[in-house]
């Protein structure tokens, strides 16, 4: 379907060349990640760019020179820092003699978390947003073929976007992750007392405290000189430990204490004045997010409470309805974070590539369906068939 000759597309190579009130203005009141300061203290610090091999080409739609329209994009030299796995395909590529790099990424750097990529403001009047849609999809497909780029992927994208682009010729791919919703509960033993008997004696287990240890929950604008020091030190220390890479520069942390410190939060466990351990959390609107964690030796078993408990009850205290505490982890289903969806689509230039690709989807689709099914049923929460009659187990100790 042809565009509106009222729209016009555009590049941008960079956050700092689009107004930070028009970028927001597109953005959901419930994502921190593709608010325009978060994405612009990527850019800044370093942690993104063409060393990083994330180049910022973010595709704008303006219409009667008001921007209407945005998409954040990075032109691509690697599959690092995505969370939606892709190198099992740039593997066939290459054993094909098809070149996989570049490629075009619709994400937010480094960040596992669920919002939208195709950026539409509400229009009283003007362009329908799905025509919006269209013509960022199409700014996007013209510079994977200018910069020759084998394909296109917009990750972590909300399942109706998600269709979308599925209609729109892309490919369709189903991951998970494990999310927690609020069903207003009253307080945190109100949410214990949905668990089987067992798994809420260990959770309550696993939220006491080592003596001595207090937790603090500080917006990141009221961590000292030393807490912001500890909490970038153990970070990076984590990273080292699971033989990953740090993607957050130094300078990016610094931007998290002050140009982002309206969505940064951080819990801290303090010893005798000493930091032990640290959670740092995103918050906007109803939704939390758990990003970074780290601890000194000997402390490992606060990760429960800090990266899981903790901000479930900070949930329930403050009525916020989501908590999503990033990539991967089967052990978070025993803290009652269920299987969620997650969402990609994908277009491959090869049409040999893209057909094989299409088929994998397919497979990986069925399995990921099937296993989410299985973990669901071995969750925490208690089932009718839990006891006699249907009735749950009242709680207890």
């Amino acid at each position: 379907m042809p565009l509106p000759s009222s729209l016009e597309i555009r590049l941008a190579p960079g956050l700092a060349e689009v107004p930070a009130a028009a970028w927001d203005a597109l953005t959901s009141p419930d994502d921190p990640f593709t608010e325009h300061a978060f994405l612009l203290a990527m850019e800044d610090s370093g942690s993104v760019g063409a060393q990083a091999g994330w180049l910022p080409q973010h595709v704008l739609v303006h219409e009667h020179g008001h921007l209407v329209g945005a998409m954040p994009l990075y032109l691509k030299t690697h599959s690092y820092g995505e969370y939606i796995f892709d190198w099992g395909w740039a593997d066939a590529a290459q054993r094909a003699g098809i070149a996989y790099y570049p490629k075009l990424v619709s994400a937010v750097p480094f960040t596992p978390a669920t919002g939208r990529r195709l950026l539409v403001g509400a229009r009283p009047d003007g362009a329908e947003a799905a025509t919006i849609e269209q013509a960022l999809l199409s700014g996007a497909l013209h510079l994977a073929r200018a910069a020759q780029a084998s394909s296109l992927h917009v990750l972590f994208c909300p399942q109706d976007q998600h269709e979308r682009l599925c209609e729109l010729g892309m490919i369709g791919r189903k991951t998970f992750q494990f999310h927690w919703e609020n069903d207003g509960y009253a307080d945190f033993e109100d949410w214990l007392s949905r668990f089987r008997s067992r798994r809420r004696k260990e959770c309550r287990r696993e939220r006491r405290l080592p003596e001595g240890v207090v937790v603090l929950d500080l917006p990141g604008g009221a961590l000292s000189l030393r807490q912001q020091a500890r909490v970038r030190a153990m970070y990076e220390d984590t990273c080292d430990k699971r033989g990953g890479h740090a993607y957050l520069h130094p300078e990016h942390f610094e931007l998290f204490w002050t140009d982002l410190a309206h969505r940064s939060r951080v819990l801290l466990a303090e010893e005798g004045g000493r930091t032990v351990a640290m959670a740092l959390l995103f918050q906007r609107g109803g939704h939390l997010y758990g990003r970074y964690w780290g601890c000194r030796p000997g402390y490992e078993g606060l990760h429960f409470e800090l990266c899981y408990h903790r901000p479930i009850e900070i949930c329930i205290t403050e009525g916020l309805r989501r908590f999503e505490a990033g990539a991967q982890g089967t052990h978070k289903i025993h803290r009652g974070l269920l299987p969620s969806p997650t969402w990609s689509a994908h277009w491959l230039d090869h049409a040999g590539l893209a057909g094989a690709v299409a088929q994998a989807c397919a497979r990986e689709r069925r399995a990921t369906e099937t296993q989410m099914a299985e973990l669901a049923a071995h969750g925490p929460l208690h089932r009718e068939s839990d006891t006699p009659g249907g009735a749950s187990d009242a709680p207890c100790g």
